[in-house]
């Protein structure tokens, strides 16, 4: 990154950094939002977890069923009590998980890191990729240009 305060004034940039706004805290916020972005993929990954592990549960009564059908009755019937509707840690199912997880990570997350755009930066997000994007993109060429076209262009 360059100093901000080295840009030209005349540039029409993406997002304009709010004032008083240093290198530092525009890194800094750079890095919290990319921990939250992380934070993000890992929760999709834990609603993968949730919904793959729901629908293995519920293929379970086709393999109940057809172990019946083949004449094993006990292996059929041992399926179903010992893994059909199982918890996957001692007294949770998968959607008690994701719930704690939103309520005791995810959400405190998301509302720290919203407080700390609004207080450090007037509530701008991504200014470090803004600035990123300034500085690499080829100023005039149609496909580098800072903001989609408007309706009237």
């Amino acid at each position: 990154m360059t100093a901000h305060d080295d840009a030209p004034a005349h540039r029409d940039r993406i997002r304009p950094r709010p004032a008083g706004v240093d290198d530092k805290t525009v890194e800094a916020l750079g890095a919290l939002s990319k921990a939250l972005e992380t934070t993000e993929r890992a929760r999709g990954r834990l609603y993968d977890f949730h919904q793959l592990t729901g629908t293995a549960d519920l293929q379970l009564d086709r393999a109940v069923e057809l172990l019946r059908e083949a004449g094993h009755a006990e292996w059929a019937e041992k399926v179903r009590k010992e893994i059909l509707g199982r918890n996957v840690i001692p007294g949770h199912w998968t959607f008690q998980i994701v719930e704690a997880y939103n309520a005791t990570y995810y959400r405190p997350f998301q509302q720290l890191e919203a407080s700390a755009l609004q207080e450090l930066a007037d509530g701008a997000d991504h200014l470090f990729e803004a600035e990123m994007k300034e500085e690499r993109r080829t100023h005039g060429h149609p496909d580098h240009a800072a903001l989609p076209p408007t309706e009237e262009s």
